[in-house]
């Protein structure tokens, strides 16, 4: 079945207007245009419309939207699964703001007192300190954990923005290397950057870098921060870092019995 700009206008609660401006810019250009000058949109042209719609919805920008459903290796299989999982923590800091909400208004109504430490819960900053305590609860232990403590303890914020714009630099630069192979000299120096951002909190050999790749694609609260910045990155980034590995590990072991 065709649709007219009209008709799925209607459908999808977008806007015709909206529709023009995504043919004009070459996001969502209709399947064909008719005699009579209306575009026609068939099934292929409506799912991609959900996937920006989705993406929309994780307030993905256009620019990005249309470089990620336009390449030729977009996959919406995997696309439908990562925009799961984001839609999925979405839904679980919604709930946490919506309880904290309700918690403040049981105070500020007079029915209870203050309970300040769910007064900001939900909230970015909030959420980043609940994740480092899962992770002290985790991993606390280990060696790498406490040697991260150590050196970040004197840290400023100065310190700490420094290293955020520094990570959000290498995944940056990581997506835009995604369809390369990861044995890709350029996507392989990044890689090398990335490993020696992580060295800065703790010494990560080889082995324990590897593993740390297999966990941005095993857990899925990392998984949705790097796909987040393009989806498939998480996996690209995992790739990638196993490649790195491996040939180091190889090289290295080559220079010992030498």
């Amino acid at each position: 079945m065709e649709y007219t700009v009209s008709q799925l206008s209607k459908l999808a609660g977008v806007s015709v207007r909206t529709l023009h401006y995504y043919d004009q810019i070459g996001l969502l250009k209709p399947s064909h245009v008719k005699l009579n000058g209306y575009r026609a949109y068939g099934e292929k042209e409506l799912i991609k419309l959900q996937q920006i719609m989705f993406f929309r919805e994780l307030e993905f920008p256009l620019e990005e939207i249309s470089t990620i459903v336009n390449a030729p290796k977009f996959n919406v299989v995997r696309a439908l699964e990562d925009q799961e999982k984001l839609l999925l923590l979405k839904q679980k800091r919604l709930d946490v703001l919506l309880r904290t909400i309700n918690t403040t208004l049981k105070h500020v109504r007079g029915g209870e007192a203050l309970q300040t430490e769910y007064l900001y819960q939900g909230f970015p900053q909030a959420h980043i300190d609940q994740y480092k305590d899962e992770v002290k609860a985790r991993w606390g232990h280990s060696a790498a954990y406490k040697q991260s403590m150590q050196r970040t303890k004197n840290w400023t914020k100065a310190d700490y923005l420094r290293v955020a714009e520094e990570g959000m630099e290498i995944n940056k630069e990581l997506s835009k290397l995604m369809g390369r192979e990861v044995s890709d000299p350029e996507v392989m120096s990044v890689i090398a950057r990335h490993h020696q951002y992580i060295e800065q909190f703790y010494d990560c050999s080889y082995e324990m870098y590897e593993g740390l790749g297999k966990m941005y694609v095993d857990d899925p609260r990392f998984t949705a921060y790097y796909e987040k910045h393009k989806p498939g990155l998480a996996h690209f980034l995992k790739d990638a870092i196993q490649y790195y590995c491996q040939h180091n590990l190889s090289y290295d072991e080559t220079k010992k019995k030498a």
